[in-house]
This record gives C-alpha cells, sequence and structure tokens, in this order.
C-alpha cells in the first residue's frame, strides 16, 4: 500500500514538473515576443510574416516613404545554444539588439529581419531544425531566404538605396547577402561576426563547413560603403576580427571603428543615433 502510494506521488511530482516545464517554457516564448512588441511599438514598427521558400521569416517594418531608401537590420544568433555543447530549442533572442537598434533609427523606411526560426511559430516553419542556428546559421540557402525577404521589402521603394545594418551573427549575413546583390548601398555591422573561422578558432570551437564564411568574400563587397563597429570590451567578437576584415577588403570602402567600454551584448541601442550619424563612404581614387 505504501508503495503503491508514494509511486503515486513520484508520478504526481514527475507531472507536475513536466506541467511546469512547459508553462515555463510558454512563459519564456511569450516573454520573447512581449520584449520584441514593446521595442517595435513605439517605433511604429509592424510585425509580419514573409515567405521565402524553405523559411517564413518574422519582421518588424515601418514604410511611409516610397521615395526614400530602405534600411534593413538583421538580428543576430540568438538564442543559439545553452552551453558550450547544448544547442537550444528556440533561437530566439532574448533581447533582440537588432530590434532595438531598428527601434531608435528615425528614417522613414526601416525593417527589422529576425533570423530563420527567431519569433516564427515552429510550426508555421518545417524547414527549422537545430543546424539552421547553429552550424547551418550562414548556409546559402539562409543567406537566399533573407536576401528574398530584403527583396519583398525593397519592392516597395522601388529604385530606392538599400542600407543593411547587422548585429553579431547579423553581420555576417549582411555581407553574404551583399556579396549577392547589386542593390546595395551600404553595409554596417555592430559587433559583427565578419569572419566566422576565425571567431570559432578564437573560442576553441567546431568550424561550420555547411556555412559560408563572409571574410571569403570581402573582395566581393570591397566597393561597397561600410563601417564596422567593434565593442572595445567584446569577448565575443573582438575588434581584431573587424581589422583583419578591413584588411580583406582592401581598406579604402571600410572602416573599423572601436566603441570603448562596451560589451557584445552592451547597451549598444543607446550609442546608436550617435553611430548611425557616421556616413559610410570609400575614400581615394
Amino acid at each position: 500500500m505504501h508503495g503503491s502510494v508514494s509511486a503515486g506521488r513520484r508520478w504526481a511530482a514527475l507531472m507536475l514538473a513536466a506541467a511546469l516545464a512547459v508553462l515555463l517554457g510558454g512563459c519564456a516564448e511569450l516573454d520573447r515576443n512581449a520584449h520584441a512588441a514593446a521595442l517595435a511599438a513605439p517605433a511604429g514598427l509592424k510585425r509580419e510574416q514573409v515567405a521565402t521558400g524553405q523559411f517564413v521569416l518574422t519582421a518588424f517594418a515601418r514604410i511611409t516613404r516610397a521615395d526614400q531608401a530602405l534600411t534593413v537590420y538583421i538580428e543576430g544568433d540568438g538564442l543559439a545554444w545553452l552551453s558550450r555543447s547544448q544547442a537550444s530549442t528556440d533561437p530566439t533572442p532574448l533581447a533582440a539588439t537588432g530590434l532595438a537598434l531598428a527601434a531608435v533609427d528615425p528614417a522613414a523606411n526601416v525593417v527589422y529581419l529576425a533570423r530563420p526560426c527567431q519569433f516564427t511559430p515552429m510550426e508555421l516553419n518545417p524547414g527549422c531544425s537545430e543546424p539552421y542556428w547553429t552550424g547551418k546559421r550562414f548556409a546559402p540557402e539562409v543567406i537566399a531566404s533573407m536576401s528574398a525577404a530584403v527583396s519583398h521589402f525593397a519592392a516597395q521603394v522601388p529604385g530606392q538605396r538599400i542600407h543593411l545594418v547587422g548585429y553579431s551573427g547579423g553581420g555576417a549575413v549582411a555581407v553574404l547577402m551583399a556579396a549577392r546583390r547589386s542593390d546595395i548601398a551600404s553595409i554596417r555591422t555592430v559587433a559583427g561576426n565578419l569572419d566566422s573561422e576565425l571567431v570559432n578558432r578564437l573560442h576553441h570551437v567546431s568550424p561550420m563547413p555547411e556555412s559560408e564564411n563572409p571574410a571569403a568574400f570581402a573582395a566581393q563587397i570591397a566597393k561597397i560603403p561600410q563601417l564596422h563597429f567593434s565593442g572595445a570590451d567584446d569577448t565575443v567578437v573582438s575588434p581584431e576580427v573587424a581589422d583583419y576584415f578591413i584588411q580583406l577588403t582592401g581598406g579604402r570602402c571600410a572602416q573599423a571603428r572601436t566603441v570603448p567600454a562596451m560589451t557584445h551584448s552592451g547597451d549598444w541601442s543607446r550609442v546608436w543615433p550617435a553611430l548611425l550619424a557616421q556616413a559610410p563612404a570609400c575614400t581615394g581614387q
């Protein structure tokens, strides 16, 4: 009798733990979406989903002038890993730095693009799986999907200049997209992973043979004006990564700027208006 009561209590405890895990998981998802909504709403950025073939991407957009340029912000890798060896089950960022940057941009036409599998419910994304926020996060099909979303919004401002801004891994995506397109007027990166092979070596983690390395495309975007901002106290993507990438471009149109006392996940949106005021430009002949 006592054995069956004890077993029943253990079963009830397990069921309660499972229910709490589901509840907490739902709360975490709600909190991440609520955080994004709180950033986007005051800036007039409206959420929408963009079907791009393999992935349905989540975007927040404000397009008010068809006769002005389009600025596209690209999110970082988000919550890709829970530890060095355990991948997350949902890469949606806890704090969407890319969206925070977009929210303080006063331009008429601003779009924020989440990366594949971020924010969009998994049931709408049958193509999503763990590799797409770990080893395949810069795979050609990912870049093609992101570029298709850019084209979706570019069609709403036909013929206008397109400026790309990428945070962290979004910086890699910005470079890889620009290498495929002919309509990019400028590139800005914030704590950008501009050389994924170098960054992986610095952190002693496995290479990503199924992903493209933005450093390999530096020469292809060498004529596009670009600014790459690094945090002086960034231990995730150190300033040396941007410095090396600048060398690969030849340095005529690309410049690196280091922001004092800034970490990788620091309050970049606080300093972004001042950084955004610095215009990328090519020098010399």
